[in-house]
């Protein structure tokens, strides 16, 4: 959401639509891409390309539309969506990055009194489905289901400086959720008169994670060069192979961990960042045999980090 206040000065003045919801059958695919030894993505067909956009539009000739009620250069909303919805047809690129951008680029043509836009999306995931093929089960190439998934993020921000170009950018997977059974603790906190929690040496943890990153050359965020393009399926697989390897000492440790591979496979990336939030189950009973144990789903509150960091921290980690 918007914040109405003034800081230093500027005042705060946009307006925009959001949930924008709008999908594309048989898009370009997206190939291309260098492998990662964490991953087995190797691209997407884009039979279905889906993402829920909002956009944000600034510019002080919408000024007297707040001030005076006069809506003489107000785009309306309902216009901005049918806007994202026609220019997902005229889009040929394959990432979400590179449609928010198209359609960025698109509004600020076609409407002179917009000074700058910011467009963001979260991806809508789907999954292929399996049907009986010569060889047994295959992909169907016509029936999807809708995922329960993580999903891809994007942002861009655009204004008229040099042509349009890319100001501020933001790329991401959201709503990882990730279980690891055994092999994690959580000793060495402070511990004082309030601390009722106690040390684990071997605990089940349950982690959601969004992560974040931004390239060095926003271009590379289109996937124009594919090489330079970085999937978020590649981070995502990235956060549960680290997890699986390391024995983590908390949240902080893993998320550390996991910003570290990400900046060390993709040199283009400038930086990586993290919310993540603590969802592990509680015990109920370990005294079954060999590691297993009976567990419940934790009560609110719930615990949360955020985090990060860019390429200096591997060079401070590599002295």
């Amino acid at each position: 959401m918007t914040d109405a206040s003034e800081t230093d000065g500027q005042r705060t003045m946009n307006y925009g639509k959001e949930q924008v919801a709008v999908y594309r059958t048989f898009g370009t695919s997206l190939e291309g891409m260098r492998t990662i030894p964490e991953s087995q993505f190797t691209g997407r067909d884009n039979t279905i390309f889906g993402a829920e956009v909002r956009v944000q539009v600034e510019g002080e000739a919408f000024l007297p539309s707040f001030s005076e009620g006069d809506n003489s250069m107000v785009v309306p909303t309902d216009t901005m969506k049918n806007f994202i919805h026609h220019h997902l047809g005229e889009y040929d690129g394959a990432t979400l990055e590179g449609f928010l951008h198209f359609v960025g680029e698109g509004f600020l043509e076609q409407y002179p009194q917009m000074d700058a836009i910011r467009v963001s999306a979260d991806e809508l995931p789907f999954d292929e489905r399996p049907v009986p093929g010569e060889d047994g089960f295959e992909s169907s190439e016509l029936v999807f289901r809708v995922a329960d998934r993580e999903s891809g993020f994007g942002e861009v921000y655009l204004d008229r400086s040099e042509d349009a170009a890319i100001q501020e950018h933001t790329s991401g997977v959201t709503g990882i959720e990730l279980v690891k059974v055994k092999d994690n603790s959580f000793v060495g906190y402070v511990q004082d008169e309030y601390t009722t929690l106690p040390e684990r040496e071997n605990r089940t943890l349950y982690v959601t994670l969004d992560i974040f990153w931004t390239y060095a050359d926003a271009e590379d965020a289109l996937g124009e060069d594919p090489e330079r393009y970085v999937p978020a399926e590649q981070v995502r697989d990235i956060a549960q192979v680290v997890f699986d390897e390391f024995d983590v000492n908390s949240i902080q440790d893993l998320i550390y961990r996991i910003g570290e591979r990400t900046l060390e496979r993709f040199p283009q990336l400038e930086s990586v960042s993290f919310e993540a939030n603590n969802r592990t189950w509680l015990k109920v009973r370990d005294d079954l045999e060999g590691d297993a144990k009976v567990l419940r789903e934790p009560p609110r509150p719930t615990g949360f980090q955020q985090f990060s960091m860019d390429r200096s921290d591997l060079e401070r980690d590599a002295e």
